[in-house]
């Protein structure tokens, strides 16, 4: 079994990067958590629109992505504010942080008096986070507390035959080794039910991985009730997935579930929810690159591979997300924010084992600190909690 250095955490999670999450309960606290943050290069403040005037299942969502994105074992510390009468408490957000182990502070802008105490307190305690983090060394952990999320985006006919299987084969490497990858948007695996049915590990995962697919076309059905079927809004792919040679969205499908490689699906997992065994995963979760991409760091990915055809800049605030393309061209126009070229598999200059094996390395040196194109430019657009039925 492979090691790489990284930061152990005390309930034995593992970062590949060592930062402060400043975490808003409510979008009434985005201001002071940013204003926080600036402050200290390692602190990150996640402002989002919710915390208040939500409602069960909607709710609870939120509150699972923020518990998991705290939890997320490329933070070491976590701050919590919240305004003080919203509906989830800062208190009971930062405890279940803290069920990591990980210092966790919280405290509302109405107790210590409005905004710019609120910013003071804040960067007091930041402060004093950052400076035990600062002390804080990489060690060697085992490749089997590796968690990577799979994600495509911009998808082109060159996804499914050189970037996605690629992906796939490092994605093994990781599984093998003990690791875990998540496989997620299950609005675009409609039509593989059959190749789920092979690569379920048992029964039952298959029988969850078909409710969720049938959950998902139902969302979709009722989405699209009364909209002509051959409109904009109707359409299951993007314009630049057409433009790319892609035509439906079992055909994107068929290529986007090559991201997950040839290892056997181990459980189905809700959104943004940790893993309770090591291994491939199914994520139940759909929506944009945006929902996705939280969904995964707060199901506890470190890092998120994402595939592009058509080539895109976006990063995610304290996750690294490493970008491959299967398209050369592509790769020649975005190179400044493209990672990984597997296109050069499509024009015979290496095999597509090869192209799997300096993925699995090009994610080993992240895992170790080396900076992504997204975060070396500083992209952070990636993170947005995405509503329940939000396909």
């Amino acid at each position: 079994m492979g090691t790489f250095m990284g930061y152990q955490r005390e309930n034995g999670d593992v970062g590949v990067r060592n930062q402060i999450a400043v975490i808003p309960s409510v979008f009434c606290a985005n201001h002071v958590c940013k204003k926080v943050a600036e402050r200290f290069p390692r602190a990150i403040a996640f402002p989002h629109p919710d915390g208040c005037g939500q409602h069960g299942k909607d709710l609870q969502q939120t509150i699972d992505t923020l518990r998991g994105i705290g939890q997320n074992g490329n933070f070491g510390a976590v701050l919590v504010v919240g305004l003080g009468c919203e509906r989830i408490k800062s208190d009971e957000l930062a405890e279940a942080i803290g069920e990591s182990g990980k210092p966790v502070a919280h405290f509302t802008i109405q107790e210590v008096g409005g905004t710019a105490n609120a910013i003071a307190k804040g960067r007091e305690i930041v402060g004093d986070f950052d400076a035990l983090l600062a002390k804080q060394k990489r060690v060697p952990c085992d490749i089997a507390e590796l968690k990577l999320g799979l994600k495509c985006g911009g998808t082109d006919a060159t996804s499914g035959i050189s970037a996605n299987p690629a992906l796939g084969l490092a994605s093994d490497r990781i599984v093998e080794q003990g690791g875990t990858s998540f496989l997620s948007e299950m609005a675009e695996l409609l039509g593989t039910e059959n190749i789920f049915k092979r690569r379920a590990e048992t029964p039952e995962v298959y029988e969850r991985v078909c409710s969720e697919l049938k959950y998902v076309e139902g969302v979709l059905e009722r989405l699209t009730q009364g909209i002509e079927r051959t409109s904009a809004q109707a359409a299951l792919v993007t314009p630049g997935n057409f433009a790319g040679g892609v035509s439906s969205v079992s055909e994107k499908a068929l290529g986007g579930i090559h991201k997950s490689g040839s290892a056997k699906f181990v459980d189905v997992i809700g959104y943004g929810i940790r893993p309770k065994k090591h291994g491939l995963q199914l994520m139940a979760a759909a929506g944009t690159d945006c929902d996705i991409v939280t969904a995964l760091a707060a199901g506890g990915a470190q890092i998120v591979a994402f595939t592009t055809g058509r080539g895109t800049p976006t990063g995610f605030p304290g996750v690294p997300v490493y970008k491959i393309t299967g398209n050369d061209q592509t790769f020649k126009n975005m190179g400044e924010d493209l990672d990984y070229n597997a296109g050069r598999v499509m024009t015979g200059e290496i095999s597509l084992e090869q192209a799997g094996q300096e993925i699995y390395e090009d994610l080993i040196r992240i895992a170790e600190g080396e900076k992504t194109k997204a975060e070396a430019g500083e992209h952070d657009e990636l993170f947005g909690i995405g509503r329940y039925e939000c396909y």
